[in-house]
């Protein structure tokens, strides 16, 4: 016999992406699963494991696995495969047991150590999602080593009920189903049906079926029965005598005039809560008026004639009759053998009705009330109900207390639909449910009698959308035309931008381009989230967190964010997709976080905002960076290259084939910033004429006015406003803070950049080295150069290294950003880059070691005589940088 292993499934992490990430175009979640001894255990060495599991989830035949076809799962497990991937497909099945048809899902062993598993899975709900993930490990677990207390059934119910709780109600789903149909996108705004569908500008709101365009006049009205039933017979429209009271004496009074049979509801209820119907005498009334006003928020009752019919629910929408329903109080139908409890517990049975809104049909609720209404009717809880008998079980039609509805819409009589449509339009209701009845719905209210006995806000759709007999109706479909017309907007242009330097200032430029032209230009970066000109939420904002929020915001019309790596690790992208996909360049710095260790890998994840790019957008990649160019066969859209080499092959190949291209042209001593598409070239600006790049010196400036040249252009800006804004565009600290800020002070002048990596400090030097030599000839160079702590140690020494040519005196603050390293150990490292930094045998800059940033901005500028550039790269605080490096005497 083979032993079992002692080991079970471990999980490491959890981790929801919402939009695209690394792992996936659509959300999904990730567990890091650690198999442990059970890594030499695939499941083919694990005798009856398989057959146990396909026991527990027989569902697990469906699955084609990566085979492509039925069974393919079922045929890896008898060839043996490893338990974290069976815990992926338990995850998937858990969720299609709870309703969610989701199927994408892979298993990735983890980078360098062996058992341990990145197991991925797609959702619909997070919070199910996550559940089924949990219990998926549970089950795997359960069937290696028995639990004696977990029964896999009872837990499955308990997914369910989770999943049935956090679910949209019928209504909700209904149109949300039908916004998805039509790309609409959709969020959900709190756990219960507020959803926001759209985005910015374009925005509307549903909560189930009130929408934001339902006015709120009108829908106090509607709560108010008496009112609407007198503004339905001002205009004419049939509607039973009604009269409020408060008190029994009054109702019982109001009864005997009007004549018995009755009606009895609150005032201001819903849902068929505390309505008596046809109440035959003084007795019945006396306990219908208690009921009725314990249901009413406001203590009003209301008494009216009892209209004799059927109970029809019109739909209305827009002004349009869209639905009609014959709706029957929960009932059930004697055989001669079963007792009336036993009819009801058949009747539940019926796997269509479940809890509440769960399903489409209710389960029937045997309380006192139910059984006081048999009881009238002749038949007990224990009594058989004869063959044929119908036992009404409520008196409301209402399917939220188990009642059923059949499908008319086809049988309304064209005077009835006009009725039901004049009766939304005098309440005032974009959504509105008529209750009226009529014995029959085919002849017209005006010759055969009948009555609106109620209109309803809100209404639900579930006896539309799934009817008991007849044929669904698409009711859904009525509203969101009405929220977004056809040819209307739902999405603003999304304009993501992306890379290891430059995005801050690309990003900046790109929204300075659109600010100019009028649009309301929601901005996300690492200093804030910014609506129009104003700075509404400082801090880094460049995660999925802060795009949402700006999707979230009624006035904005186009989205421009800065996208960073840790936030599509950490949760993906957050949105859909993005119009505009911009990539500026793929540099060491972060690596060896997040199991993200080689450039390779980095700019796989930075690839998520080019995998987002849908067919009619376009990527705006960097040509000159090979990692960069790649990320061209990821896109779905359009490509447009940029460059600032005069002869890169790749660029003109792409416009030899009739591509779009960003490039550098220069005409004697004349650089220009051109846009080529095939063969025609429009010039865009000069680039000593933009103040960003002080006069064609900085080209990291260069490059990023490139790029964002491109994705303006693309995003529908106009060449002349996209020139004028770029002129327009400063580096000054009040606009870009931290991004090659100058000043003067005392004849130094000083620069202030957030420079922190290699890469980003070969742009800055060379900036250097350009400006003492055309503005500053003989100026010694002095730089304050840090590091952020959780930076490798090649990176930080390899920061020295790129410095070290282009500074003469180097101070290094050894108490900035340390993440988790002793105060000197960046110093040393720094130092050490700073000494190798002069390989052609120059001489290394000079240097000292300061302790905090304040410290270090004093010696930096105390090194320094008039004249001389003061090169200060700030921590996390550049706003203190600045402030000091204007006010030295602070410190």
């Amino acid at each position: 016999m083979t032993e079992w292993p002692d080991g079970r499934l471990r999980v490491r992490d959890r981790r929801v992406y919402r939009g695209p990430n690394y792992w996936s175009y659509d959300p999904a979640i990730r567990f890091v699963v650690d198999l442990g001894v059970l890594e030499e255990w695939p499941t083919s060495r694990l005798p009856g494991f398989s057959e146990r599991l396909i026991d527990a989830l027989p569902g697990l035949h469906d699955h084609a696995c990566s085979r492509g076809k039925r069974g393919g799962f079922v045929e890896r497990l008898s060839e043996g495969t490893w338990l974290g991937h069976v815990a992926e497909h338990v995850a998937l099945e858990l969720q299609r047991l709870t309703g969610s048809e989701i199927r994408r899902g892979k298993t990735r062993g983890a980078k360098g150590e062996p058992g341990v598993y990145n197991v991925i899975w797609g959702y619909a709900d997070e919070t199910v999602g996550l559940a089924a993930g949990d219990l998926a490990v549970r089950v795997v677990n359960h069937l290696l080593q028995p639990e004696d207390d977990f029964d896999v059934a009872l837990a499955i119910e308990d997914l369910i009920r989770t999943a049935n709780k956090v679910a949209f109600g019928p209504s909700t789903q209904a149109i949300v189903d039908e916004a998805h149909a039509r790309d609409i996108p959709w969020l959900r705004l709190d756990e219960h049906s507020l959803v926001q569908l759209g985005q910015g500008v374009h925005q509307r709101r549903i909560r189930a079926t009130m929408t934001s365009e339902t006015p709120v006049l009108g829908t106090d009205i509607a709560s108010d029965k008496a009112l609407t039933a007198r503004l339905l017979a001002a205009a004419g429209l049939p509607v039973p005598g009604t009269t409020v009271v408060r008190s029994l004496d009054e109702a019982l009074r109001v009864a005997r005039k009007i004549g018995y049979p009755v009606v009895v509801k609150p005032l201001d209820g819903n849902h068929g809560r505390g309505v008596g119907l046809d109440i035959p005498g003084d007795d019945a009334l006396t306990a219908a008026y208690e009921t009725a006003r314990a249901a009413s928020r406001r203590g009003g009752v209301v008494v009216e004639r009892f209209v004799a019919g059927g109970d029809h629910r019109l739909l209305v929408v827009g002004g349009r009759l869209v639905a009609a329903s014959l709706r029957r109080p929960a009932h059930v139908v004697g055989d001669g053998v079963r007792t009336l409890e036993q009819l009801v517990e058949g009747t539940n049975a019926d796997p269509r009705r479940g809890i509440g809104h769960e399903k489409v049909l209710t389960r029937i609720r045997l309380d006192e009330r139910a059984v006081a209404l048999a009881e009238t009717q002749g038949y007990g809880v224990t009594d058989v109900v004869p063959a044929g008998v119908v036992v009404l079980l409520t008196l409301t039609a209402n399917m939220s207390t188990g009642g059923t509805a059949e499908d008319v819409t086809e049988q309304v009589h064209p005077d009835n639909a006009e009725i039901a449509e004049l009766a939304a339009e005098v309440v005032g209701l974009d959504v509105a449910g008529i209750d009226l009845v009529t014995p029959d719905i085919t002849a017209s209210l005006h010759e055969h009698g009948g009555a609106i006995i109620e209109v309803n806000a809100a209404p639900g759709f579930r006896m539309h959308t799934h009817p008991t007999v007849g044929e669904p109706q698409y009711v859904a479909k009525p509203v969101v035309d009405l929220l977004f017309p056809p040819g209307a907007p739902s999405r603003i242009p999304i304009i993501a931008v992306t890379g290891t330097n430059g995005k801050t200032t690309t990003t900046r430029m790109i929204a300075h381009v659109f600010r100019r032209v009028g649009r309301r230009v929601g901005l996300t970066s690492t200093d804030g989230i910014a609506i129009g000109d104003r700075l509404i939420i400082p801090g880094d904002s460049s995660g999925p967190r802060s795009a949402r929020m700006v999707l979230q915001n009624p006035r904005v019309d186009l989205a421009v964010f800065e996208v960073a790596r840790g936030g599509i690790l950490r949760e993906g992208l957050g949105y859909e997709r993005n119009d505009v996909a911009v990539v500026l360049n793929v540099a060491p710095d972060h690596l060896g976080l997040r199991g993200i260790d080689t450039l390779d890998e980095l700019a796989k994840v930075k690839q998520v905002v080019v995998e987002a790019v849908p067919r009619n957008g376009f990527a705006v990649l960097n040509a000159d960076d090979p990692r960069v160019l790649a990320m061209r066969k990821a896109c779905g859209g359009d490509v447009v290259l940029f460059s600032m080499e005069p002869a890169n092959e790749d660029v003109a190949r792409h416009l030899r084939r009739g591509g779009r291209a960003v490039v550098l042209e220069t005409e004697g001593d004349v650089e220009r910033i051109v846009f080529r598409h095939g063969s025609r070239a429009q010039a865009v600006v000069r680039t000593d004429a933009l103040p960003a790049t002080f006069g064609g010196r900085a080209r990291m400036n260069v490059q990023n006015a490139m790029a964002a040249t491109g994705a303006a252009l693309v995003a529908g800006a106009h060449l002349q406003d996209v020139r004028q804004a770029l002129q327009s565009y400063t580096t000054s600290f009040e606009t870009s803070p931290g991004r090659l800020n100058m000043t003067q002070s005392g004849g130094v002048t000083i620069v202030v950049d957030y420079c922190h990596n290699a890469h980003g400090m070969h742009m800055l030097g060379d900036f250097v080295d350009r400006w003492t030599a055309d503005a500053a000839p003989g100026a010694r160079r002095i730089g304050m150069i840090g590091s952020p702590g959780d930076r490798r140690d090649e990176d930080i020494r390899d920061l020295g290294r790129a410095a070290a040519p282009h500074f003469d005196h180097v101070v290094v603050p050894s108490l900035v950003n340390l993440r988790g390293r002793e105060p000197g150990e960046m110093p040393a490292l720094l130092l050490a880059g700073l000494e190798d930094g002069m390989t052609d045998g120059g001489k290394p800059p000079t240097t000292e070691v300061a302790g905090d940033e304040p410290s270090a901005v004093v010696a930096a500028l105390a090194a320094a005589v008039p004249g001389d550039l003061v090169v200060l790269c700030a921590g996390d605080d550049p706003a203190n940088v600045w402030d000091l490096a204007n006010h030295p005497a602070k410190v």
